[in-house]
C-alpha cells in the first residue's frame, strides 16, 4: 500500500524531536517538515520520503522533481544514490564473503598486486569500515582536473586511484577511521578479481537479482532512465539542472548507483535484514567503531562494514547516507529489515555549505526514523 500524505498543519519544530504544534503523530510532524523544507527559499526543489512498516508503505513528498514541468517526485522515479552506492559495494563483497569466495582478511596485495605496495597489507575489512588510511581520490586536485576536463568520459575504474597511488597513507588517531571514496573503488576491484566478472555483473547476480531490484543499476554514463528526479545546484543566482553533469563512472562503486526511492527502501531492508549473506557475516559486519557517514546521519553515528549505525532518540537503525551534485540521500532500516525509511532531496545539502538547510534535512531524517519505528 502506498499513500501520499497531505499536510497536517501546525507550525514550529523543536530541536531533535521535530514536534510541530498541533501534531501528535510522527507522520504528521514528518509531513509538516517535508512541506517546510520544499517551501524554503533557496532550498531543494523537491523532497520525497518513503517509510515502510512491514508490507505497508507511505510516501511523503512535496515540491517538484522537475522545475520545467512541475512534475512531483514519485517513489518510482530514478535518481542518483551518491555514496549510498557504498552500501551496495558492501553488499556485493559480503555476499562473496558469506559464499567463501572472499575473506574479510583478504588483502589488497592478494587480489590486486599491481596496486601500490604500501596498500598490499590492507584488508577487505579495513576497506569496508574506512580504516584503510588510503587517501580519498575524490579530494585530489589531479582528480578534479581530470573530471572537469572530460565530464562524460570516465576512465577505467582502476585509473580513478591514480591521483593517490603515490601518496603516503594517512595518519589518523583512535580506531583509524577516515572516510574515503578510494576504499570502495578497491572493494569493487577486489570483487571483480575474486569472481572474474565485472563488478556490475556481480551486483546483478548477488544483490539486484536476489532483492528483486529491476530499476536499480550502475551505469557508466550520465544518462538517467525516464522518469527521473532532476538534481539541481541551488547556489545563487538560481537553480541549475545538474542531473547529467558527469558520468556515473567517475564515482563507480563509491557513488555511481542509480535507483528509485522505493527500490532504495527495498535494498536497505534486504541488506540490513540479512537476505544477502549469512548470520556469521552479518555479525562481523556489525562490529561498530566511532565514525560518521558523509553527510552525517541522524543521532549518534558509528561505522561497521559497508554500514552505519544511527542511534537516535527514537531508536536505532542501520544504513547509509550520500551526497553528490544534485542529490542528498539517507536510507536506513531496523536490524531485522522489517521497518525502513529513505529520504531523498534533489539538491546537494551538506553541513559545511548550507548548515541551516542541512539542519532541516537531518530533522526530516530523524522524523522518518521515528515514524518508521512507530514513535
Amino acid at each position: 500500500m502506498v499513500a501520499v500524505l497531505a499536510a497536517c498543519g501546525g507550525s514550529g519544530m523543536s530541536e531533535g524531536a521535530g514536534a510541530a504544534t498541533g501534531c501528535r503523530t510522527a507522520s504528521c510532524r514528518l509531513t509538516d517538515a517535508v512541506n517546510e523544507l520544499a517551501a524554503t527559499g533557496g532550498g531543494p526543489p523537491g523532497v520525497i520520503v518513503v517509510v515502510q512498516h512491514g508490507a505497508a508503505s507511505q510516501t511523503f513528498s512535496a515540491g517538484v522533481a522537475d522545475l520545467d514541468t512541475g512534475a512531483p517526485p514519485e517513489a518510482t522515479d530514478a535518481m542518483r544514490l551518491a555514496s549510498v552506492a557504498k552500501a551496495f559495494s558492501g553488499a556485493a563483497a559480503l555476499a562473496l564473503v558469506s559464499q567463501g569466495r572472499l575473506s574479510l582478511d583478504d588483502t589488497v596485495g592478494k587480489w590486486l598486486p599491481t596496486l601500490p605496495s604500501t596498500w598490499s597489507g590492507i584488508t577487505l575489512r579495513q576497506l569496508l569500515d574506512h580504516t584503510s588510511r588510503i587517501p580519498d581520490f575524490s579530494r585530489q586536485k589531479a582528480f578534479a582536473q581530470a573530471l572537469t576536463a572530460n565530464l562524460q568520459q570516465p576512465p577505467p575504474p582502476v585509473d580513478l586511484l591514480s591521483s593517490v597511488e603515490g601518496l603516503p597513507l594517512l595518519t589518523v588517531g583512535g580506531d583509524g577511521y577516515s572516510y574515503s571514496n578510494s576504499d570502495n573503488i578497491i572493494v569493487g576491484l577486489m570483487v571483480q578479481a575474486a569472481t572474474g566478472q565485472p563488478y556490475e555483473a556481480v551486483l546483478q547476480s548477488d544483490v539486484f537479482g536476489p532483492l528483486g531490484l529491476t530499476q536499480t543499476s550502475l551505469p557508466s554514463d550520465s544518462a538517467l532512465p525516464a522518469p527521473f528526479i532532476h538534481g539541481y545546484d541551488i547556489e545563487p543566482p538560481g537553480a541549475e539542472d545538474v542531473s547529467t553533469l558527469f558520468a556515473a563512472g567517475w564515482t563507480w562503486a563509491s557513488g555511481g548507483v542509480v535507483s528509485t526511492p522505493l527500490e532504495a527502501s527495498t535494498f536497505v531492508r534486504g541488506y540490513v535484514g540479512g537476505r544477502l549473506f549469512g548470520k556469521a557475516t552479518q555479525t562481523a559486519q556489525r562490529q561498530f567503531i566511532a565514525g560518521s557517514s558523509e553527510p552525517p546521519g541522524p543521532g549518534s553515528n558509528a561505522v561497521g562494514l559497508g554500514l552505519f549505525r544511527y542511534t537516535t532518540s527514537c531508536g536505532t537503525v542501520y544504513g547509509h547516507t550520500g551526497n553528490t551534485p544534485g542529490y542528498t540521500q539517507f536510507i536506513a532500516s531496523t536490524a531485522d529489515g522489517s521497518r525502513s525509511v529513505t529520504v531523498s532531496v534533489n539538491a546537494q545539502i551538506t553541513p559545511t555549505v548550507n548548515s541551516e538547510l542541512f539542519g532541516q534535512l537531518r530533522n526530516i531524517d530523524l522524523l522518518g526514523v521515528c515514524d518508521a519505528l512507530g514513535r
